[in-house]
């Protein structure tokens, strides 16, 4: 009877104990935050007085700071939407990825087993939305998001499920400043004229002033369409179960700044309120104000980490609101390609205060023709006004040839109007911003170094893997091109090999060094005159004829033209289009006609072709 006893005894204890230890197992998990994201469009942070003097009072955005924190040092990688974009729903570089060039051609598919990062939230359980701008350059698939449209809202998630929701405002998007004169005219008649000062490098006239308030005016009208969102949320009950970001989707629309590799195209405002029933998710304190380097391809990693959600490997960035992923290097990069019709391949890199800029074909000048940017009539007037010669240097430097590399200390000089690159005093800092450059470019590797109409045709079923085979010829055309950055007398020899190289790519970038080199590079030109009429590829043939152009050496129009009627692809003519526009500009005087019945019927029907070609042919 006593082993009986002992026995019942065990097994109650043990009974117990197993109890216990399943009620400590299924301990409920903490519910998922919601996350809501309001993304303004077109607007960097110099244009909100929370963020810079000289801005306009928005107190919806503001309201977000009491229990926020403001991001000072919050950057866009790219200053165009669709590139912006695809940066932010992949968590990827987009160089990297084959989906740097706005607009796109063509789609590109997202690397091997990476999904745009709502659909691993939709996953976990979250009700994804978006309201409603998308403007991807990846092939998107059906997971992404439950419901998006003009009409999407977390209101339609099932009961208690956590969500994820943007919303976007286009009211300060560029699209909102293509006024006309009338409507000028009119406003300046009821005497609205604020005192803005107007940023160095533009025009200090009357319509430039006016584009600055009227600018302001608009992001004044997006901060009420900021609020009205933060209201639905506290009226549903939402404000402390919910993060509330609110950024800028790149910079702002003043003449040179959307399109551009400037503070005013990638310096963005942004602000993450957090709820308090969530604050021990991140190491920030509400109220605060921090100056780390956050970008867009932070975003991603962010949210997931925020939704308890594993994050990716693929992905490119780092959470920034949890202390052991917070990035203490300050260092955010950027990049730039083609913009609607517009060519030119620019990267940057900013450390801390000091930004570096490198023009990798920097014989096109920022001012350079681009259909969408010239309706505005502010640039029409800054261009107006260079081919009268009446701006000063500063305000001249858009459309005159710009340096190869820029450093600029942005704290100094936060319009970017003095190039420190010569300076012996900051060589230090040029030379640990330009090696910071390369090793990024190169370890991407950066597909950008191949022309966009033979990444397409050859890289762009599986951009990453493809650049990954390609990666020592990718760091051979970023050598070559690198040439452009040293005195000429000792790289002639070195420039003359990879002109006679068997790799058209590398022919192609030593016929780009000896542009921006202009006439320092003459003593080559009798070589560049043989590959302007025998190179089989017709894009280098363009090139050599776009040298001896810019140098006075040879008329370029037959080399041009020949190459512009022969090809069937319309992205390959447009970079010849290119070469065209600024061969024509002012300060070069070519005048090349076109005969539009000679092009092919593939590239007459292109849309970016036809922008091209109604500006070349008025």
């Amino acid at each position: 009877m006593r082993n009986i006893f002992i026995k019942k005894t065990i097994l109650i204890f043990l009974s117990v104990i197993t109890f216990f230890s399943c009620k400590t197992a299924e301990k409920t998990p903490e519910k998922q935050p919601n996350i809501v994201w309001i993304v303004s469009e077109d607007n960097s942070k110099h244009y909100l007085k929370l963020f810079d003097e000289n801005g306009i009072e928005t107190p919806n955005i503001a309201s977000l700071t009491n229990q926020g924190v403001m991001f000072t040092r919050a950057f866009s990688n790219a200053p165009v939407c669709s590139v912006a974009r695809s940066t932010i729903i992949s968590g990827t570089y987009a160089p990297r990825t084959g989906v740097q060039f706005h607009r796109k051609s063509e789609l590109a598919p997202l690397p091997d087993g990476l999904h745009m990062f709502p659909a691993y939230l939709k996953q976990a359980g979250y009700y994804t939305t978006n309201n409603s701008k998308e403007d991807y350059n990846f092939v998107k698939s059906d997971t992404v998001w439950d419901d998006s449209s003009k009409k999407a809202s977390y209101r339609n998630r099932s009961e208690n499920q956590p969500f994820f929701h943007v919303f976007n405002i286009g009211t300060s998007h560029e699209s909102r400043i293509h006024f006309t004169k009338e409507d000028m005219d009119a406003a300046l008649a009821k005497g609205e004229l604020d005192s803005f000062n107007i940023q160095p490098n533009h025009p200090q006239t009357e319509l430039f002033q006016y584009t600055n308030v009227h600018y302001r005016n608009k992001i004044q009208e997006m901060d009420q369409e900021v609020g009205a969102v933060i209201k639905e949320l506290k009226e549903d009950g939402l404000l402390e179960d919910t993060f509330i970001f609110y950024y800028g989707d790149h910079g702002g629309v003043l003449p040179g700044s959307k399109g551009y590799l400037y503070e005013t195209g990638l310096h963005v405002p942004m602000i993450v309120r957090v709820p308090e029933n969530y604050k021990h998710l991140t190491h920030l304190k509400p109220g605060s104000t921090t100056e780390n380097f956050v970008s867009f391809i932070d975003l991603a990693p962010t949210v997931l980490k925020l939704a308890n959600v594993s994050i990716p490997e693929q992905i490119d960035g780092k959470p920034f609101l949890t202390p052991e992923e917070t990035k203490q290097d300050h260092t955010t990069f950027g990049y730039a390609d083609r913009f609607d019709e517009k060519y030119d391949l620019v990267r940057s890199v900013r450390k801390g205060k000091y930004k570096y800029i490198r023009n990798f074909q920097p014989f096109n000048f920022d001012g350079l023709m681009n259909n969408y940017r010239y309706k505005q009539l502010a640039y029409k007037e800054w261009e107006t006004l260079y081919n009268e010669g009446k701006l000063n240097d500063v305000q001249s430097t858009f459309f005159k040839s710009k340096a190869p590399e820029m450093l600029f200390d942005v704290e100094n000089d936060p319009y970017e109007t003095k190039n420190l690159a010569n300076d012996a005093a900051h060589k230090n800092t040029l030379l640990d911003l330009r090696s910071s450059l390369n090793t990024w470019i190169e370890g991407m590797p950066d597909l950008s170094f191949y022309p966009e109409h033979y990444i397409i045709d050859n890289a762009l079923k599986n951009p990453v893997k493809w650049g990954q085979e390609h990666k020592k010829d990718i760091k051979k055309y970023i050598t070559t091109a690198n040439l452009m950055l040293q005195d000429f007398s000792s790289i002639k020899e070195k420039v003359k090999v990879s002109l006679a190289s068997k790799d058209p790519w590398e022919r192609y970038w030593a016929l780009i060094v000896c542009s921006s080199f202009g006439k320092e590079a003459n003593a080559l030109k009798t070589t560049i005159k043989n590959i302007a009429k025998t190179d089989p590829q017709a894009l280098n043939k363009v090139r050599a004829a776009e040298f001896l152009g810019l140098t006075k050496n040879d008329n370029p129009e037959q080399i041009c033209l020949e190459a512009l009627y022969s090809t069937n692809n319309p992205v390959e003519a447009l970079l010849i289009l290119n070469s065209i526009t600024l061969l024509s500009s002012k300060d070069f005087g070519y005048s090349i006609q076109i005969d539009t019945s000679k092009l092919k019927p593939t590239v007459l029907k292109d849309a970016q072709v036809l922008r091209r070609i109604e500006y070349l042919i008025p």
